[in-house]
């Protein structure tokens, strides 16, 4: 496993990689790996004939910098995961060698930024489109790998590729979940125990609202019944419950068993913020 913080560097193993005619696959992660990561690798390693992993916490991607700080940081226990999982090459550069300079540029995604994550983290997604398009464009990858779990997120990279005319392909790969439920996070490993235990609300709610929907139930009250649950757990603060299309992101106010949905939710547990995502009718 080689392990490279330039682009130049990388540059010279793309150009080997390139004249051997052999397919790339990228992992962009912020490190803290878990197994929700290692499925994304694996998905690479099956699919690619190299695989790339990026080790890089992104600033511009954070609008709360006490959360930036606060982000987990393992690079050795995540250098081992990687190097039993027999990748070929791990990118950690520098935030001075990917930003040499603060962009001037700035994306924006339309009526995909002004829902849900982009309502609630403004300049989040300017953040994500611009490290991404960096990364695609210094890797270079034939196909790319991302987590369910950050539906939205996939939805904006989606049309960062295709409004851009980018010659990658993306790969959508299932949330990993703890046994007991919970998404993997890489937020996880800083929630107290009781934080940790009453986590399980997100997943519990979306679980529910699904069974009371494909019931008849009302999306109403089914809403309204999930924002009273949130309020009987003393840490969690639910910041949105809502029912979409997981492509537009478009919220609907009745549920459709004819039309594509998904429930989408976030809340804080104490100061640690979490999102899930389930669908309904895929």
């Amino acid at each position: 496993m080689q392990v490279v913080h330039t682009g130049a560097d990388w540059n010279k193993y793309w150009l080997e990689s390139i004249k051997s005619d052999k397919s790339i696959g990228f992992v962009p992660t912020m490190g803290a790996l878990h197994e929700g990561h290692l499925d994304l690798v694996r998905k690479a390693q099956a699919e690619s004939e190299i695989v790339v992993v990026s080790i890089f916490v992104n600033p511009t991607q954070f609008n709360n910098k006490e959360d930036f700080n606060n982000y987990p940081s393992t690079i050795d226990e995540d250098l081992d995961k990687l190097k039993n999982e027999n990748v070929d090459f791990v990118f950690i550069p520098s935030t001075d060698s990917v930003y040499i300079e603060q962009p001037k540029l700035s994306i924006n995604f339309g009526d995909l930024e002004m829902v849900l994550e982009g309502a609630f983290r403004p300049g989040h997604f300017n953040g994500v489109g611009i490290v991404v398009s960096k990364l695609f464009n210094i890797i270079k990858p034939h196909k790319a790998f991302f987590g369910q779990k950050d539906l939205q997120q996939t939805g904006i990279i989606r049309r960062l590729v295709k409004d851009l005319s980018m010659d990658v392909q993306l790969e959508i790969v299932p949330t990993r979940r703890e046994e007991d439920g919970l998404a993997m996070s890489s937020r996880n490993v800083r929630l107290s125990a009781e934080e940790r235990e009453q986590a399980l609300i997100l997943i519990d709610s979306l679980t529910k609202a699904k069974e009371e929907l494909l019931t008849g139930k009302a999306w109403f009250e089914v809403q309204n019944q999930i924002k009273c649950d949130f309020e009987e757990m003393p840490l969690a603060s639910l910041e949105y419950f809502e029912l979409i299309h997981p492509e537009s992101f478009a919220s609907y106010r009745e549920f459709d068993a004819s039309q594509k949905s998904s429930i989408c939710v976030a809340a804080y547990l104490g100061k640690i913020r979490l999102i899930d995502n389930l669908p309904i009718i895929p």
